[in-house]
């Protein structure tokens, strides 16, 4: 079994479609607050159709509660950060059967107290340059670039941009000394939604591990 962490999720939809993607997949699904939606929300139940009562769902109150109740180190070796901010890619990454693959939140992405503190955890989806796949890229407001510029714009993977950040203020540069991440200032629009990049994840791991029992 693998382990999808949705990271202060915000968009009831795509809490839903992931449910739906870690019941087919005999994922268990980890829900980490605060939650931007309620678990009664329509329309968190409108994209898990029925899916949704089978789904083997855990929630917490934080980031701190979820590593206590999984006996998880903040760096621990089953867990698997997508950011954009990363160097290495989720191809790049080798999975076992329980580890714990975390997405952020679609507008921010994983805070980067908590990417800093487990540089080698990092990982990224491979994406084009603004430049190259959006045409109107340089008429986005700076509020625009730096809401869900998360690798992951409006929709992330879970990286998230640092609006008005310098580099000095970065916890990112600040911590990493081996080159695991891109430089925060450099944004990007470009972006998967959220429940297609955890599937995108989750099916190499299940790739890497030969698809059992499926």
């Amino acid at each position: 079994m693998f382990n999808v962490v949705l990271y202060q999720p915000e968009i009831p939809a795509n809490t839903g479609n992931i449910g739906r993607t870690c019941v087919v997949t005999g994922s268990r699904l980890h829900l980490v607050g605060p939650l931007g939606f309620s678990l009664d929300d329509r329309m968190l139940q409108r994209a898990g159709l029925g899916y949704w009562r089978s789904l083997d769902v855990c929630v917490y109150n934080n980031w701190s509660e979820f590593l206590q109740v999984n006996g998880l180190i903040t760096d621990d070796a089953r867990l698997h950060f997508l950011t954009k901010k990363a160097r290495r890619t989720y191809a790049e990454a080798s999975y076992v059967e329980g580890d714990y693959l975390v997405f952020g939140r679609e507008s921010t992405g994983i805070d980067e107290e908590v990417l800093a503190a487990a540089p080698e955890r990092c990982e990224r989806i491979p994406m084009l340059a603004d430049a190259v796949s959006i045409h109107d890229a340089d008429t986005w407001t700076a509020p625009e670039r730096g809401v869900g510029v998360t690798g992951m714009g409006a929709e992330s993977t879970g990286a998230g941009g640092v609006t008005g950040a310098t580099r000095a203020e970065s916890p990112l540069l600040a911590q990493d000394i081996c080159g695991n991440f891109i430089d925060p200032s450099d944004y990007r629009i470009s972006a998967l939604n959220l429940s297609n990049a955890a599937a995108v994840v989750l099916y190499e791991a299940l790739r890497q591990t030969g698809f059992a029992s499926m």
